[in-house]
């Protein structure tokens, strides 16, 4: 189980990070019900906080409610839902990097170059998944943050919960796992060059490939 927050925060969030954790720790399998009474006695905490922990998750698209049967861990990505997910993100990611790569800094160039060190010692030295996936986040959120257009940001900010879901629901270690490593390499140098052409363009490659590879895993799940 994850270790739980300090106790300064309110236990709302507690309990949010400690089931997100979870999540990120793979404690919880895809479509698997989520029993709030069981999470209590667990957890040592009562039901109310739990509760608005898991609405938080629900925003996220972690987990879903259902009507008289309570909260059920979200199902894996149909293949069409994987589509439109990675071609909302064709659609926005690209316009992010051009964004921030016609205004790098020294210091922002350097916490990406920091995110991918972090991404490719998770993929060669047994790094946890929660590690990974912390990593991988990162570098994006960094890009999306430097695109200094609060608009473009916060539909980033509105779409990562979903493509939170599609990296902790990802089968990671079935296809290949160095990719993302290298695709972040690619677009870093073309941040750092000044080119924000290529590096928009490094990252709809790099979203296409994380695309090729969501739809080999989901089929190897779904036995097609």
């Amino acid at each position: 189980m994850a270790t739980r927050p300090s106790d300064r925060q309110p236990l709302a969030d507690q309990m949010y990070e400690v089931l997100l954790g979870q999540f990120m720790d793979g404690l919880w399998s895809p479509g698997r019900p989520l029993n709030i009474g069981a999470l209590s006695r667990e957890l040592n905490v009562s039901q109310t906080p739990l509760r608005e922990a898991l609405a938080r998750l629900e925003h996220t698209g972690l987990v879903h409610r259902e009507a008289l049967k309570g909260y059920r861990v979200a199902p894996l990505f149909s293949e069409a839902e994987l589509i439109k997910l990675m071609d909302a993100r064709l659609v926005l990611e690209p316009a992010l990097t051009y964004e921030a790569g016609r205004r790098t800094t020294p210091e922002f160039l350097q916490e990406v170059a920091d995110s991918i060190e972090e991404l490719r010692g998770c993929t060669t030295g047994g790094g946890s998944v929660r590690a990974y996936l912390s990593a991988d986040e990162r570098f994006h959120f960094l890009i999306a943050k430097q695109s200094a257009n609060p608009f473009l940001e916060s539909a980033y900010r509105s779409l990562s919960g979903h493509v939170q879901r599609f990296r902790l629901f990802a089968e990671l270690g079935s296809s290949d796992a160095e990719s993302p490593a290298r695709d972040h390499t690619a677009i870093y140098e073309a941040l750092a060059a000044g080119d924000a052409k290529v590096a928009a363009d490094r990252m709809r490659e790099h979203i296409e490939n994380a695309k090729a590879r969501a739809l080999k895993d989901r089929q190897a799940v779904s036995g097609n």
